[in-house]
């Protein structure tokens, strides 16, 4: 920090937070950036507060600091041009997320502002009227057991969800990833990959990829820029799916869509194949309805009273069902 703000500085590597932000801004992406209310972050970097007006820290730790510098580091984020702000520390208190959130409200740039991690489920109405987004767990891995975890425990959040406002689940585990200098190839199998996505997409959670976007191989570039499956995601409705029902190790959530249909995903969490029904009288339909595979791309007919269909292990089957007629 250097006066006579004493707002964050970058790093001399770093150079130019502004150049690189027009950089990144010239290639159609959005410039993201991490920070903190305690005096250093989980990795050591100087934090959000300090213990002296001039922002000397005497002891680095995860601890608030006596004087804070929301105000001015978020005027220094909006010069800089950022676009989104992840805040993260842990447990999430009222007082450090509305701090921020008025500082990024008064600094002259529209900045989307990302809790993290672990926001307490009730005070949820509070982090929906100061934030975009909120963390609803603690950190996600590359297995199986903390995506189905995390993805299928989201149904209490549900009803904070819409515009504006969106609850996540943390990031996609897809792709080259690692938590450290090394990367690997995600753990995940494909048809676990498939129901990531899928999962995420009905959840109408943020998709934040947590790859190495430099490398992105053949499977990853197309799990995840399917247009009719980020469709469910995008829908301007913003609602969040809700489980429809659910049969021992699988489940069917359905997400209402702006145009009247209905995004469905069918979830085998099980280790072995399974047959998934999603009846009608479960998602709220009459009559007989046109089903289109989003992953696939095609259409499987029209079906009155029920789909079923076999899932794969740990996989899904992610449909969108339309009326047969406009009129139905």
């Amino acid at each position: 920090r250097r006066p006579p703000e004493y707002a964050l500085q970058p790093k001399e590597r770093m150079g130019d937070l502004k150049a690189l932000a027009d950089y990144v801004h010239g290639l159609g992406l959005k410039l993201g950036i991490y920070s903190t209310p305690w005096k250093t972050s989980y990795a050591g970097f100087a934090g959000g507060s300090a213990d002296t007006d001039d922002g000397r820290v005497t002891e680095k730790g995860h601890a608030f600091g006596a004087v804070s510098f929301a105000a001015a580091d978020a005027r220094r984020f909006a010069a800089w041009g950022v676009d989104y702000l992840k805040y993260d520390w842990k447990p999430n208190d009222v007082e450090h997320a509305r701090e921020m959130a008025e500082a990024l409200r008064d600094c002259g740039r529209d900045i989307v502002f990302s809790l993290s991690n672990s926001a307490p489920f009730e005070l949820a109405a509070t982090w929906a009227e100061l934030a975009n987004s909120w963390r609803t767990t603690g950190d996600i891995t590359d297995t199986w057991e903390s995506v189905s975890g995390i993805g299928f425990s989201q149904d209490k959040w549900r009803p904070l969800a819409g515009p504006g406002r969106w609850n996540d689940p943390d990031m996609l585990v897809v792709g080259r990833v690692g938590w450290g200098p090394s990367l690997r190839p995600t753990l995940l199998t494909p048809n676990e990959q498939y129901a990531h996505i899928s999962l995420w997409c009905l959840l109408a959670a943020p998709l934040l990829l947590g790859c190495d976007l430099q490398n992105l191989d053949a499977f990853t570039l197309n799990l995840v820029t399917n247009d009719e499956v980020l469709e469910v995601n995008q829908d301007p409705l913003g609602r969040q799916a809700g489980r429809a029902a659910a049969e021992g190790p699988t489940q069917v959530l359905a997400k209402p869509m702006e145009d009247g249909s209905l995004a469905v995903g069918l979830f085998n969490l099980a280790d072995e194949p399974r047959a998934v029904v999603a009846r009608w009288s479960d998602l709220g339909l009459r009559s007989p309805h046109r089903v289109r595979d989003l992953w696939r791309q095609r259409d499987l007919g029209v079906f009155d009273g029920a789909l079923e269909a076999r899932v794969l292990a740990h996989g899904v089957v992610l449909v969108r069902i339309f009326p047969r007629n406009k009129s139905e």
